[in-house]
Protein backbone atom coordinates (compact mmCIF):
# COMPACT_ATOMS: atom_id res chain seq x y z
CA UNK A 1 0.00 0.00 0.00
CA UNK A 2 1.14 3.38 -0.95
CA UNK A 3 1.31 5.33 2.30
CA UNK A 4 1.31 8.85 0.20
CA UNK A 5 -2.32 8.02 -1.14
CA UNK A 6 -5.17 9.15 0.51
CA UNK A 7 -9.18 7.38 0.47
CA UNK A 8 -11.63 8.04 -1.11
CA UNK A 9 -14.27 10.81 0.59
CA UNK A 10 -17.09 13.02 -0.29
CA UNK A 11 -15.91 16.14 -1.29
CA UNK A 12 -15.56 18.74 1.49
CA UNK A 13 -14.91 21.85 -1.03
CA UNK A 14 -16.73 22.28 -4.53
CA UNK A 15 -16.94 24.76 -6.91
CA UNK A 16 -19.53 24.12 -9.68
CA UNK A 17 -20.16 26.14 -12.95
CA UNK A 18 -17.77 29.12 -11.78
CA UNK A 19 -17.30 31.92 -14.24
CA UNK A 20 -15.26 35.39 -13.30
CA UNK A 21 -14.37 38.48 -15.11
CA UNK A 22 -12.96 41.75 -14.70
CA UNK A 23 -14.15 44.25 -17.57
CA UNK A 24 -13.60 42.62 -20.73
CA UNK A 25 -10.79 40.16 -19.53
CA UNK A 26 -12.74 36.54 -19.09
CA UNK A 27 -10.68 34.86 -16.10
CA UNK A 28 -12.92 31.87 -15.23
CA UNK A 29 -15.00 30.38 -18.12
CA UNK A 30 -17.16 27.57 -16.11
CA UNK A 31 -15.06 25.80 -14.08
CA UNK A 32 -16.04 22.48 -11.83
CA UNK A 33 -14.09 21.78 -9.42
CA UNK A 34 -14.09 19.66 -6.01
CA UNK A 35 -11.30 18.16 -3.08
CA UNK A 36 -12.33 15.80 -0.57
CA UNK A 37 -11.03 16.00 3.01
CA UNK A 38 -7.57 14.62 3.22
CA UNK A 39 -6.69 15.36 -0.56
CA UNK A 40 -4.48 17.52 -1.97
CA UNK A 41 -4.92 19.33 -5.15
CA UNK A 42 -2.47 20.76 -7.43
CA UNK A 43 -3.55 24.08 -9.54
CA UNK A 44 -1.17 24.52 -12.93
CA UNK A 45 -1.39 26.21 -15.87
CA UNK A 46 0.13 29.34 -17.40
CA UNK A 47 0.09 32.89 -15.95
CA UNK A 48 -3.01 34.13 -16.54
CA UNK A 49 -4.81 31.12 -17.40
CA UNK A 50 -7.08 31.65 -14.50
CA UNK A 51 -5.50 29.51 -11.91
CA UNK A 52 -4.98 32.30 -9.12
CA UNK A 53 -8.73 33.65 -9.61
CA UNK A 54 -10.22 30.23 -9.48
CA UNK A 55 -8.16 30.03 -5.79
CA UNK A 56 -9.36 33.32 -5.31
CA UNK A 57 -13.37 32.09 -5.60
CA UNK A 58 -12.65 28.78 -3.85
CA UNK A 59 -11.68 30.31 -0.71
CA UNK A 60 -13.74 33.27 -0.39
CA UNK A 61 -11.41 36.15 -1.18
CA UNK A 62 -13.44 36.78 -4.09
CA UNK A 63 -17.39 36.29 -5.56
CA UNK A 64 -17.74 34.61 -9.02
CA UNK A 65 -20.04 36.23 -11.42
CA UNK A 66 -21.76 32.93 -11.98
CA UNK A 67 -21.25 29.78 -10.25
CA UNK A 68 -21.37 28.07 -6.81
CA UNK A 69 -18.80 27.58 -3.95
CA UNK A 70 -19.90 25.15 -1.39
CA UNK A 71 -17.53 23.95 2.12
CA UNK A 72 -19.05 21.00 3.42
CA UNK A 73 -22.10 21.86 1.43
CA UNK A 74 -23.25 25.30 2.41
CA UNK A 75 -22.98 28.01 0.03
CA UNK A 76 -19.50 30.16 0.67
CA UNK A 77 -20.54 32.54 -2.58
CA UNK A 78 -23.75 34.05 -1.08
CA UNK A 79 -21.77 35.07 2.07
CA UNK A 80 -21.57 38.64 2.69
CA UNK A 81 -17.94 39.85 3.42
CA UNK A 82 -18.23 39.47 7.23
CA UNK A 83 -19.33 36.09 7.04
CA UNK A 84 -16.52 35.47 4.50
CA UNK A 85 -13.96 36.98 6.50
CA UNK A 86 -14.86 34.75 9.49
CA UNK A 87 -15.05 31.80 7.23
CA UNK A 88 -11.55 32.92 6.15
CA UNK A 89 -9.77 32.95 9.32
CA UNK A 90 -11.53 29.72 11.31
CA UNK A 91 -12.06 27.39 8.68
CA UNK A 92 -9.61 28.02 5.98
CA UNK A 93 -5.83 27.87 5.98
CA UNK A 94 -3.52 30.02 3.94
CA UNK A 95 0.22 29.50 3.00
CA UNK A 96 1.28 32.47 0.18
CA UNK A 97 4.96 32.41 -1.77
CA UNK A 98 6.46 34.98 0.86
CA UNK A 99 4.68 33.33 4.45
CA UNK A 100 3.22 36.88 5.13
CA UNK A 101 4.49 36.77 9.01
CA UNK A 102 4.17 40.12 10.90
CA UNK A 103 7.60 41.01 11.53
CA UNK A 104 6.90 42.33 14.78
CA UNK A 105 6.07 39.13 16.08
CA UNK A 106 8.03 36.08 17.04
CA UNK A 107 7.30 32.87 15.50
CA UNK A 108 4.95 31.19 17.99
CA UNK A 109 2.79 34.65 18.34
CA UNK A 110 2.64 34.57 14.35
CA UNK A 111 1.19 31.27 14.72
CA UNK A 112 -1.12 32.23 17.31
CA UNK A 113 -2.43 35.23 15.47
CA UNK A 114 -5.60 33.71 14.13
CA UNK A 115 -6.27 32.06 17.58
CA UNK A 116 -6.05 35.30 19.13
CA UNK A 117 -8.23 36.99 16.12
CA UNK A 118 -10.85 34.68 17.42
CA UNK A 119 -10.89 35.69 21.03
CA UNK A 120 -8.41 33.08 22.86
CA UNK A 121 -6.70 34.74 24.62
CA UNK A 122 -2.61 35.30 24.50
CA UNK A 123 -1.08 32.46 26.92
CA UNK A 124 -3.43 30.03 25.87
CA UNK A 125 -2.77 30.31 21.98
CA UNK A 126 0.50 30.56 22.42
CA UNK A 127 0.52 27.44 24.27
CA UNK A 128 -1.64 25.58 21.89
CA UNK A 129 0.30 27.42 18.46
CA UNK A 130 3.91 26.02 20.12
CA UNK A 131 2.40 22.43 20.13
CA UNK A 132 2.86 22.45 16.43
CA UNK A 133 7.20 23.81 16.12
CA UNK A 134 8.50 20.45 17.27
CA UNK A 135 6.67 18.62 14.61
CA UNK A 136 7.13 20.66 11.79
CA UNK A 137 11.14 20.84 12.80
CA UNK A 138 10.99 24.15 14.52
CA UNK A 139 11.64 23.47 18.16
CA UNK A 140 13.50 25.90 19.98
CA UNK A 141 12.98 28.57 17.09
CA UNK A 142 9.37 29.62 19.15
CA UNK A 143 11.12 32.85 20.27
CA UNK A 144 12.76 34.03 16.99
CA UNK A 145 11.27 36.64 15.16
CA UNK A 146 10.83 35.92 10.78
CA UNK A 147 14.23 38.13 10.26
CA UNK A 148 15.83 35.35 12.25
CA UNK A 149 14.44 32.40 10.09
CA UNK A 150 15.75 30.67 7.05
CA UNK A 151 13.29 30.64 3.78
CA UNK A 152 12.12 27.65 4.72
CA UNK A 153 11.98 28.20 8.37
CA UNK A 154 9.30 30.74 7.76
CA UNK A 155 7.63 28.83 5.70
CA UNK A 156 7.17 26.13 8.01
CA UNK A 157 6.34 28.69 10.44
CA UNK A 158 3.35 29.73 7.86
CA UNK A 159 2.46 26.37 7.81
CA UNK A 160 1.50 25.94 11.31
CA UNK A 161 -0.09 29.30 11.33
CA UNK A 162 -2.34 28.08 8.47
CA UNK A 163 -3.15 24.41 10.46
CA UNK A 164 -3.34 25.65 14.24
CA UNK A 165 -7.22 26.35 13.89
CA UNK A 166 -7.80 23.46 12.54
CA UNK A 167 -9.07 24.25 9.35
CA UNK A 168 -11.49 22.47 6.83
CA UNK A 169 -9.27 23.42 3.74
CA UNK A 170 -5.83 24.66 3.62
CA UNK A 171 -5.09 27.03 0.00
CA UNK A 172 -0.97 27.65 -1.03
CA UNK A 173 -0.34 29.85 -3.61
CA UNK A 174 3.02 28.85 -5.09
CA UNK A 175 4.35 27.89 -1.76
CA UNK A 176 7.54 26.75 -2.45
CA UNK A 177 8.88 30.09 -5.38
CA UNK A 178 10.85 31.81 -2.80
CA UNK A 179 12.68 28.78 -2.14
CA UNK A 180 15.85 26.65 -3.91
CA UNK A 181 14.66 23.53 -5.02
CA UNK A 182 15.76 21.38 -1.95
CA UNK A 183 13.88 23.25 0.67
CA UNK A 184 10.62 23.41 -1.68
CA UNK A 185 11.05 19.95 -1.91
CA UNK A 186 10.96 20.48 2.44
CA UNK A 187 8.14 22.26 2.74
CA UNK A 188 5.43 20.91 -0.10
CA UNK A 189 6.48 17.20 1.89
CA UNK A 190 5.69 18.74 5.07
CA UNK A 191 2.30 20.59 3.47
CA UNK A 192 0.89 17.85 1.76
CA UNK A 193 2.01 14.92 4.53
CA UNK A 194 0.64 17.25 7.90
CA UNK A 195 -2.44 17.89 6.19
CA UNK A 196 -3.02 14.78 5.04
CA UNK A 197 -2.75 13.65 8.17
CA UNK A 198 -4.96 16.39 9.83
CA UNK A 199 -8.02 15.28 7.24
CA UNK A 200 -7.89 19.07 5.92
CA UNK A 201 -8.11 18.87 1.73
CA UNK A 202 -5.40 21.13 0.50
CA UNK A 203 -5.55 23.31 -2.38
CA UNK A 204 -2.46 24.25 -4.21
CA UNK A 205 -1.45 27.11 -6.89
CA UNK A 206 2.12 26.35 -8.41
CA UNK A 207 4.04 26.36 -11.84
CA UNK A 208 6.63 23.59 -10.50
CA UNK A 209 5.94 20.02 -12.19
CA UNK A 210 7.84 18.57 -9.31
CA UNK A 211 5.59 20.56 -6.19
CA UNK A 212 2.35 19.09 -8.30
CA UNK A 213 3.89 15.60 -8.52
CA UNK A 214 3.87 15.77 -4.59
CA UNK A 215 -0.22 16.22 -4.59
CA UNK A 216 -3.06 13.75 -5.30
CA UNK A 217 -4.77 15.22 -7.83
CA UNK A 218 -4.21 17.62 -10.24
CA UNK A 219 -5.83 20.03 -12.52
CA UNK A 220 -4.97 22.43 -15.58
CA UNK A 221 -6.42 25.70 -16.55
CA UNK A 222 -5.99 27.61 -19.42
CA UNK A 223 -7.85 30.35 -20.78
CA UNK A 224 -10.37 30.05 -17.88
CA UNK A 225 -11.11 26.61 -19.01
CA UNK A 226 -10.15 23.19 -17.63
CA UNK A 227 -8.11 21.27 -19.75
CA UNK A 228 -7.20 18.56 -17.28
CA UNK A 229 -7.83 16.53 -14.43
CA UNK A 230 -6.09 13.46 -13.54
CA UNK A 231 -4.68 11.35 -10.49
CA UNK A 232 -0.87 11.32 -9.69
CA UNK A 233 0.18 7.96 -10.40
CA UNK A 234 1.61 5.89 -7.43
CA UNK A 235 4.63 5.56 -9.08
CA UNK A 236 4.98 9.35 -9.62
CA UNK A 237 4.45 10.37 -6.02
CA UNK A 238 6.73 7.64 -4.57
CA UNK A 239 9.51 8.39 -7.42
CA UNK A 240 9.53 12.37 -5.76
CA UNK A 241 9.90 10.90 -2.31
CA UNK A 242 12.91 8.64 -3.57
CA UNK A 243 14.45 11.23 -4.98
CA UNK A 244 13.63 13.62 -1.78
CA UNK A 245 15.53 11.10 0.20
CA UNK A 246 18.35 10.65 -1.70
CA UNK A 247 19.29 14.27 -1.23
CA UNK A 248 20.64 12.90 1.73
CA UNK A 249 19.69 15.21 5.18
CA UNK A 250 21.87 18.07 4.78
CA UNK A 251 19.07 21.33 5.19
CA UNK A 252 16.17 19.21 6.86
CA UNK A 253 14.66 20.23 9.79
CA UNK A 254 15.69 19.15 13.11
CA UNK A 255 13.95 15.14 13.62
CA UNK A 256 13.20 14.49 10.41
CA UNK A 257 12.03 10.75 9.75
CA UNK A 258 11.30 9.97 6.30
CA UNK A 259 8.77 6.68 8.18
CA UNK A 260 7.39 8.89 10.64
CA UNK A 261 6.80 11.77 8.03
CA UNK A 262 6.13 14.15 11.37
CA UNK A 263 3.40 12.83 13.39
CA UNK A 264 1.60 15.27 15.98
Amino acid sequence: MNPYRTTNASPVLVGAGLRKSYGLTRALAGVDVSVSAGESLAIMGPSGSGKSTLLHCLAGIERPDEGQVLLAGERVDQLGEPARSELRRTRFGFVFQSGQLLPELPADENVALPLMLGGISRRPAVQKAREWFPPLGLAGLEERRPGQLSGGQAQRVAIARALVGGPQVIFADEPTGALDQVTGMEVIDLLVTTTRRQGAALVVVTHDEDVARWCDRTIRVRDGRLSEDHRTPDGATVTSAVAHAARGTAGRPAGYDADARYDR
